[in-house]
């Protein structure tokens, strides 16, 4: 189960629909071993296109080492589908690299960038299983955020 705050889980959605129709990405980082999303990481979708995501080699080396010296990990691991579900395609399952994280599907499919629900869906990924799992939402003040 992914337990996610209010600000955090609104900050992702924000994203995704400023970013649409291109694919927003980015991570939640947290302390090592805590599952905690904690820290909210926008990323820049190299690729800038609408069906899939890239994070800039550059930016991805920066942030680990960034996480390593302040003892975080990659907690959730979030981008969007412009125009599908959210469920990880095939390109998604394969760049699963990261076993202990949550990833987190938005759709903007319904509404774009315009007011409306997003679908918002997480899964597990190992070994090239998808486990989709439940998410809470709890009450929160605002997210640490390192743009």
């Amino acid at each position: 189960m992914l337990r996610i705050e209010q600000a955090t889980y609104d900050a992702i959605v924000e994203h995704a629909k400023r970013d649409h129709p291109v694919e927003a990405c980015g991570m939640v980082a947290g302390p090592v071993g805590s599952d905690r999303p904690t820290r909210l990481i926008e990323m820049v979708n190299a690729a800038g296109s609408p069906t899939f995501y890239e994070y800039d080699s550059t930016d991805l080396l920066h942030l680990y080492r960034e996480m390593d010296d302040r003892d975080e990990e990659p907690v959730v691991i979030y981008h969007s589908h412009s125009a599908t579900e959210a469920y990880p395609s095939v390109t998604d399952i394969n760049l699963a690299s990261e076993p202990g994280a949550h990833y987190v599907l938005v759709s903007t499919r319904e509404h774009g960038n315009n007011p409306g629900p997003v679908e918002f869906r997480s899964y597990r990924i190992v070994d090239g299983v998808v486990t989709e799992e439940e998410v809470t939402v709890a009450a929160s003040d605002t997210p640490e955020e390192n743009s």
